[in-house]
């Protein structure tokens, strides 16, 4: 086994994301707070409904129906991307209504819908992107240090192989893929606050149309994101993809955001 160096690009590309994905929510929300007088609480009723309902709802039902149908569905990029857009837009579109309808229902605003957005986002960002950053730094640093190897020593081969094979993507990865991280939570982020403003306006105005086409965009966004992912399109194009699909959204979200009264 002949290990590389994790290039300098490349662990500025992890820091680039790790300072993204806890800087941006973090910025958003004071600028949310003063602009809007949104709650706090909004900050955290949404970290909360991701974690509950994304984080454990929705790994319970993975862990069932990728052990019953697994196969099949790795099998078919297509199904794949079609059941992981469907389970994602329900869990999470779910949560989001059920927080605003009653967690949220004394205080439902606008300003409190976009804090929940950035909670919702920001959790998101946290908890999977920003740690697995930390994670990528630190044993980035041990690679290059000789300490990884070191460790790795007195246990058997296989096992040196076994971690060999999930290391060698920190050095043999283009630096370019590392940034892309965090410009990927940048983009989540702005989805979240829009897709929150939808389910808003749905709970507010009644209107059950705007909470379909919140799951609707959601599930596009996770389904083009998956199938392009994996049909070995370059990294960057799928995020300019995602980024083109978002920012129509985005257009979409602040029209009705500013032309109806009751948001």
């Amino acid at each position: 086994m002949e290990w590389g160096k994790v290039s300098t690009a490349s662990i500025t590309g992890m820091l680039f994301t790790l300072i993204v994905s806890i800087g941006f929510p973090i910025v958003l929300g004071i600028i949310v707070r003063r602009k809007t007088h949104a709650r706090i609480t909004s900050f955290f009723i949404g970290c909360g409904i991701f974690i509950g309902f994304a984080l454990i709802l929705e790994q319970i039902l993975h862990g069932i129906v990728l052990m019953a149908a697994g196969v099949v569905l790795h099998s078919n990029i297509f199904l794949y991307g079609l059941y992981g857009g469907l389970a994602a837009a329900l869990f999470e579109e779910t949560g989001r209504l059920i927080a605003m309808k009653f967690f949220m229902k004394k205080s439902l605003s606008r300003g409190n819908a976009l804090m929940y957005g950035v909670g919702h986002g920001g959790a998101e960002a946290i908890l999977i992107v920003g740690l697995t950053s930390i994670n990528n730094l630190i044993i980035s640093l041990l690679i290059n240090s000789g300490g990884i190897q070191q460790t790795l020593e007195p246990l058997p081969l296989s096992l040196q192989q076994a971690t060999y094979q999930q290391l060698e993507a920190l050095w043999l990865l283009p630096a370019y893929e590392f940034y892309l991280g965090g410009v990927e939570r940048i983009l989540a982020i702005v989805l979240q606050i829009c897709l929150s403003v939808l389910v808003y306006k749905a709970v507010k105005a009644g209107r059950k149309k705007y909470f379909i086409g919140a799951f609707l965009l959601h599930f596009l966004v996770d389904f083009v994101t998956v199938v392009t992912a994996n049909a070995g399109i370059p990294a960057w194009t799928v995020e300019l993809e995602v980024m083109v699909i978002v920012a129509i959204i985005t257009w979409y979200t602040t029209k009705i955001y500013k032309a109806d009264e009751i948001l």
